[in-house]
């Protein structure tokens, strides 16, 4: 239970109390300062506090934004303040500083006046007005209320105070009688639930979402949440979803197409749904952000595994093409994530390309194509959908790599150039992400420790060098010769002298998902190449482990926690111990059987110390709530 402190005199027939009591907080009252600071006092350390001032009036979700959001240690809107745990420190010492000396009032905000750096997905802000300047202006604040100068002295301590954009919506702490009428006048002028319903639709999504699919899955949400369902299990429920609708597809039948195509897309607008819900109810959290983006890949990986097993059922051997299209599809999101993470703090961080985007983006009708061809989750999985109910699966899949190849290219090619022609200096953090993205195991770090202070090589070139090398290799010498074992030793060598020195590059965000590419490339060669039975199934296994282990290590990093704990990446051998595992295994093993039961080994070794270890750290995780806005195609 969250406290609610009321300062100041009570209103009658204010709803003030009835609202903060609907959004969970206990409501206490407190006459002046000294009052407030005793009942703050009173409140146990893990509780969320809020200080409103009992004059207040706006909409409920107004509150709903300032006061319940889990992102945010403290936030504030004109009267009212909240602070989480970590914050209650900081707002107890203002709290005692403002008792023992009250500031001077200085100009109060209102609403809409505050940009919103995280996104709340609420309606655009209005200009910014100071109450000062119009003081009959029925939103405008009450300068001095206790909650706005614990506001500004929590910031002048360094207490960063999250003020959620409010767009449309009213919160005010009105002066008198009549600009306190005025501003309820103003309060019933506007739908609070369609604004909040409005809200809760991502502000950027791709063309099949926003015009198919949130148009109506928003009310599922909002259903939802009046049932009480958390995001968490309508993800759950979405990945269920998407799970039957590979089983119908592993049937081989028209019928079990047709019922998977159908349940993909239900489970499509599941997963809008989970994201609608968090924003509509404001349930925030490091692990649901983490279970909607990997149950994301889970769900459509264990689908192409579904239409690979239908299609065998029928006598089609597509193990390939869908070993394939994993591969395509998470090197892309590597890709992303590399090149996110390189510039995510990088400064000057301009170009021509950049700006050539952003004129793109002034035309309405260029961001929408712009947004297809880049193949996106809605799109992809509607044109999934469509095709199994249609066609076979060697179709679905052929369209998969055609459409996925396409988009991989157009996004890679505009990262290469924005890179090239941006003068942007990288951080010691951007490094610190790539080197962890780059999974380097015992190997690649010790070839790479004498490298560590020779100069400064090209990165990039050298990883592609040696990822060539291998994959050329394992496509062309007999997979059963010492050959790919060999080059995926000079793999190791590249690999380390590519992370010796920190990336910090132009280009260095293309070495994580160049070793991607050619471990799972290594992997899907070998396999293909071998004589073993059913040596694909088992290297589908094998890098769909792999790629969680690599998924969950990009969203370790988004959540502030950083990468995986070093002996995890030791024990899986980083990417270049597999690489050389595998090809060990094909040379010693690939004549018969015993290299598929090696392949299915060691998926299930990684995917047991890979599940344990990230389950393990996701349910205890202590991260700050966290909202990705930014999930990739």
């Amino acid at each position: 239970m969250s406290t609610a402190i009321l300062t100041g005199p009570p209103v009658p027939g204010s709803p003030l109390e009835g609202d903060l009591r609907s959004l969970g907080f206990d409501v206490r009252s407190a006459a002046d300062e000294r009052e407030a600071a005793a009942l703050l006092t009173a409140v146990p350390a893990p509780e969320r506090v809020a200080v409103v001032d009992a004059r207040f009036v706006g909409h409920v979700h107004a509150l709903r934004l300032a006061l319940t959001d889990p992102r945010f240690p403290a936030a504030a809107v004109p009267g009212a303040l909240t602070a989480q745990p970590e914050a209650r420190p900081a707002l107890t010492r203002a709290l005692t500083a403002t008792t023992a000396a009250p500031s001077a009032a200085g100009p109060a905000r209102t609403a809409g006046t505050d940009t919103d750096p995280a996104g709340t997905g609420a309606a655009p802000a209005a200009p910014a007005t100071a109450a000062a300047t119009e003081p009959d202006r029925p939103d405008a604040g009450l300068p001095g209320t206790l909650p706005d100068r614990l506001a500004e002295a929590l910031a002048a301590g360094g207490t960063q105070v999250h003020r959620p954009e409010l767009g449309s919506l009213v919160a005010a702490v009105p002066a008198d009688a009549q600009s306190r009428k005025e501003t309820r006048d103003a309060v019933d002028a506007v739908d609070d639930e369609a604004v909040r319903l409005r809200s809760a639709v991502k502000a950027r999504d791709g063309f099949f979402t926003t015009f198919c699919i949130s148009p109506y899955s928003r009310y599922l949400a909002r259903w939802c949440a009046r049932r009480g369902l958390t995001p968490n299990q309508v993800t759950t429920a979405s990945l269920l979803t998407a799970l039957v609708a590979a089983g119908c597809a592993a049937t081989g039948t028209r019928g079990g197409y047709v019922a998977a195509g159908l349940l993909l897309l239900l489970s499509f607008v599941l997963d809008c749904t989970d994201g609608q819900l968090a924003r509509y109810s404001l349930q925030y959290s490091t692990m649901g952000a983490w279970l909607d983006a990997t149950f994301d890949r889970a769900k459509e990986y264990a689908y192409y595994a579904g239409l690979a097993l239908g299609a065998a059922r029928g006598g089609d051997d597509v193990w390939a093409l869908a070993l394939g299209a994993m591969v395509l599809q998470t090197c892309r999101h590597v890709v992303d994530f590399s090149f996110n993470e390189a510039n995510h703090d990088a400064t000057a961080n301009t170009s021509p390309t950049a700006a050539l985007s952003d004129k793109l983006d002034a035309k309405g009708w260029t961001v929408w194509v712009r947004r297809m061809i880049v193949l996106p989750i809605g799109e992809r999985w509607a044109m999934i959908a469509v095709l199994t109910a249609l066609t076979t699966p060697r179709v679905v899949f052929w369209a998969l790599l055609i459409g996925c190849a396409f988009a991989a290219c157009y996004t890679t090619a505009g990262r290469l150039l924005r890179s090239l022609t941006r003068k942007a200096r990288r951080t010691d953090r951007a490094a610190a992400a790539l080197a962890d993205l780059a999974d380097s195991g015992p190997l690649a770090l010790a070839v790479a420790a004498p490298f560590r202070k020779a100069p400064r090589t090209f990165p990039a070139a050298t990883a592609l060098v040696g990822a060539a090398a291998v994959v050329a290799t394992a496509a062309l010498a007999p997979p059963d010769s010492p050959w790919p074992a060999l080059a995926a030793l000079l793999y190791v060598i590249t690999s380390g002298i590519a992370v010796a020195r920190p990336l910090k590059g132009a280009l260095d965000w293309l070495v994580p998902p160049v070793f991607r590419a050619a471990e799972y490339l290594t992997v899907l060669v070998l396999a293909a190449r071998s004589d073993a039975p059913q040596a694909l199934p088992a290297a589908f296994g094998l890098v769909a482990a792999v790629a969680y282990h690599h998924y969950d290590t990009v969203y370790r990093i988004r959540g502030g926690t950083g990468a995986p704990p070093a002996w995890l990446v030791r024990t899986i051998g980083g990417h270049e111990g597999r690489t050389v595992a595998v090809a060990v295994l094909a040379a010693v093993l690939a004549a018969g059987s015993g290299f598929t039961v090696a392949l299915t080994a060691l998926a299930v070794a990684v995917a047991l110390v890979v599940l344990v270890e990230s389950i393990r750290f996701w349910v205890s995780s202590g991260a700050p709530a966290v909202h990705d806005e930014g999930e990739p195609a």
